[in-house]
């Protein structure tokens, strides 16, 4: 495979968590075909600075790439602007990128299945985004790869003509959204990603990815998912400055290549019902959760 993408690795403050994520990474397939472009954020507080120096001297000696570059960040931009800046020097050079932060663990498929896509769908301008990682949802009936409308960010590849429409300024994806574009937005209210909009406009978050899935939505674009996830999340372990506690995402790795791609460029209802239920369910289980974390702390 030629003209393979270039590989964007953002990291921080957690060298184990960016030792696994590039050990797994160096145990793909075409890795040593691969440019790797590591973007090392400065420490926010002087608290940081052992462990961002920590890590800065783990990517120094990283080999099994094509290329290693590392750009060590002289002030914190914060995880948004450290990707947001980062992904648009890369397209812009490259016309093409593969997504990683600091605590995501590969199939050693991934990378084959990204640049396989990114082949494929290069010229297909409905298709702007794909993804790696999947919930573990029913997976019966559903094909090895399918259409979806929501953009995940635990690995993700996109191209320079998608990217261009990538939209930072909420106020004007605010304007563009009315009730029936809010409920097709969060999945009919099982997801929270009106939520996580409303939650930047109102300076809660610092999300760069509801964003970028504002932007692919209001667009009418579509996302590329496997049906079994090719990526699992480590940092649900409160390490991270953007993550909770949480188990409810960890899945197991594809063990197999990607060998089938969806030819017709429309969402697959199956795997759309199929996303809603598990969220659903999840909804359920974490109000569950809540409602008896409340009891345990009121002694009922």
């Amino acid at each position: 495979m030629q003209n393979l993408a270039p590989i964007a690795l953002f990291v921080y403050n957690r060298p184990e968590h960016t030792r696994r994520t590039i050990s797994y990474l160096q145990k793909n397939l075409l890795a040593d075909e691969s440019r790797l472009f590591i973007f090392s954020d400065a420490p926010k507080t002087d608290e940081d600075k052992a462990k961002v120096d920590e890590v800065r001297q783990l990517i120094k000696e990283i080999t099994g790439f094509k290329s290693v570059k590392v750009t060590e960040r002289k002030n914190n931009l914060g995880l948004a602007e450290s990707i947001i800046s980062g992904v648009t020097q890369l397209v812009n050079e490259y016309d093409k990128i593969i997504v990683f932060e600091d605590d995501l663990l590969s199939s050693p498929y991934t990378l084959q299945y990204f640049n396989e896509a990114l082949t494929r769908y290069k010229n297909e301008d409905k298709v702007m985004h794909i993804g790696a990682y999947l919930y573990n949802i029913d997976k019966k009936g559903l094909p090895q790869t399918f259409f979806f409308r929501a953009a995940t960010s635990w690995g993700w590849a996109t191209w320079a003509r998608a990217w261009k429409d990538f939209e930072p300024d909420v106020d004007v994806l605010f304007k563009q959204f009315d009730q029936k574009k809010i409920s097709q937005f969060s999945i009919e209210g099982t997801m929270n990603f009106w939520k996580q909009l409303e939650g930047f406009k109102a300076g809660k978050n610092d999300s760069w990815a509801i964003r970028w899935y504002a932007s692919i939505f209001l667009k009418g674009g579509l996302t590329l998912n496997p049906t079994v996830s090719l990526v699992h999340n480590i940092g649900n372990d409160g390490s991270g400055v953007h993550s909770n506690k949480e188990n409810m995402y960890a899945v197991q790795t594809a063990q197999q290549p990607v060998t089938q791609f969806p030819t017709e460029i429309k969402e697959n209802q199956l795997a759309y019902q199929a996303i809603k239920n598990f969220l659903k369910r999840r909804k359920g289980s974490i109000f569950q959760r809540t409602i008896r974390f409340i009891r345990q702390k009121l002694g009922t």
